[in-house]
């Protein structure tokens, strides 16, 4: 039972939300304008539809309606001023309605929206008032008069533009008698009938003079007629034997054309077979220089120029083997130098590692593994101070010895200690490397610390 209850709930709720979507979709009929205005979701304030129909969103939007009946308006324009300064009244009835073109439709929106018809109605009396005074202050009374047409198409074009910027447009304009306050336009209608009446006796007139002139005319052409008759027989006579003798003229004159040209042709068809032949000779010459020129080309420029690109194949292999020449000096040059820096650089490698192992032998004191190598090297450096006195050659040294001397040394002695001091001391080795030979090889006690 609970479930029938919610199934009749929620058919009514659907009922209802049917319902009230139907509610919302607006047809438009045929003499209105459906107007959505609120969120339209378009750059314009409201949306249009003539015919048709649309969905009208709860809450966002709205409508309403723009009647598309005819408005008619009179216009009873009195003491309007024309070009001429002369006050006119100009009885106007004009017809007016809701335009439905899409842009005059958003103005009539915008701007028409909610009035009633009488006062849309005001509204475009003052519009066509103003133009209709503006069209009469542009043109004469004879053309406001006379070229309706031209006045009528001047109002419609300056009422149209202005009714389209409130959203309306013009259907008809229908003009009565036109008056001014002066008689100027009776005075052209007198004066137009006036003239009618004179146009109508002068033709009466004119017909009269016309048919007694007529008469006389034709009596004259008579006359005329037939001796021209007799005239141009005797001048066709006269001009058949002018005729006769201008044949024969031109008859002889022609022959002689014809005989000049035969001989004319002879003579050029003559020059024509000569020219020809001479150009056959001219053309033999110039087909047998270009063999001629062949031939010498054949036999001398093509053997040239095969032996220029002999001589060419020829250097570039030379240049060739030259670049691979040297390319092979050059890599061979690069292996050497390659491998002697590889072995130096072992060479260094391997000095640096076992200075660094004689240093951790020494406990980390590198001057300990100095003496450690001085010590290592010291045979050597005596052998080298050995062979500087050694490679001496002395065959005579002779010495005087006075036997004076001075602290207790004898010239002799002198000598011999002097040249034992040309010999580099063992310090003087260490300092000139830059280090200090220890006390004990120095001959010196060392101090215990």
């Amino acid at each position: 039972m609970p479930s029938i209850t919610l199934l009749l709930i929620l058919v009514a709720v659907v009922f209802v939300m049917f319902a009230a979507i139907l509610r919302r979709y607006r047809r438009c009929p045929s003499d209105k304008i459906l107007v959505i205005y609120g969120k339209t979701g378009r750059k314009s304030s409201a949306r249009c539809i003539h015919g048709g129909a649309a969905f009208i969103w709860p809450v966002f939007q709205d409508y309403a309606y723009l009647d598309l009946k005819p408005i008619s308006i009179e216009c009873n324009l009195q003491n309007a001023l024309s070009k001429q300064n002369i006050r006119v009244d100009v009885p106007c009835r004009f017809t007016v309605g809701i335009s439905t073109e899409p842009e005059v439709m958003n103005n009539a929106a915008e701007r028409l929206l909610g009035l009633s018809t009488d006062s849309i109605q005001s509204i475009a009396t003052d519009i066509l008032f103003g133009q209709l005074r503006l069209v009469i202050a542009t043109m004469d009374i004879e053309e406001i008069n006379a070229d309706r047409d031209k006045f009528l198409a001047s109002v419609s074009a300056n009422v149209e533009a202005e009714l389209r910027k409130i959203g309306l447009k013009l259907i008809n304009v229908n003009v009565t008698d036109i008056r001014d306050e002066s008689g100027y336009i009776e005075a052209l209608g007198k004066e137009a009938a006036a003239k009618a009446i004179n146009d109508a006796k002068k033709s009466v007139a004119e017909q009269n003079r016309y048919g007694e002139t007529g008469k006389a005319m034709a009596d004259k052409d008579t006359r005329v007629n037939v001796a021209a008759a007799d005239a141009d027989a005797v001048k066709g006579e006269n001009n058949a034997k002018i005729e006769i003798a201008n044949s024969d003229a031109l008859r002889r004159q022609k022959t002689a054309e014809a005989d000049r040209l035969a001989v004319a042709a002879e003579k050029v068809q003559a020059a024509k077979a000569l020219e020809e032949a001479y150009q056959s000779e001219r053309d033999a010459e110039m087909a047998r220089a270009e063999r001629e020129k062949a031939t010498q080309q054949a036999n001398i420029v093509v053997a040239a120029e095969i032996d220029k690109q002999k001589k060419i194949i020829e250097a570039e292999a030379e240049a060739e083997q030259a670049r691979r020449k040297a390319k092979g000096e050059a890599d061979a040059i690069f292996a050497k130098m390659d491998a002697q820096a590889r072995g130096l650089f072992e060479i260094l490698t391997k000095q640096a590692d076992g200075f660094k192992n004689l240093v951790g032998a020494a406990g980390g004191d590198a001057q300990k593994a100095v003496l450690m190598m001085i010590a290592d090297k010291l045979p050597e450096l005596v052998k080298t101070q050995v062979e500087a006195v050694k490679g001496i050659n002395i065959d005579k040294v002779t010495v005087w010895d006075t036997g004076s001397g001075t602290d207790g040394k004898t010239a002799t002695s002198n000598f011999i200690s002097g040249m034992m001091k040309s010999v580099p001391p063992l310090e003087d080795l260490f300092k000139m490397a830059g280090m200090e030979l220890p006390n004990y090889l120095k001959g010196q006690a060392t101090t215990e610390e």
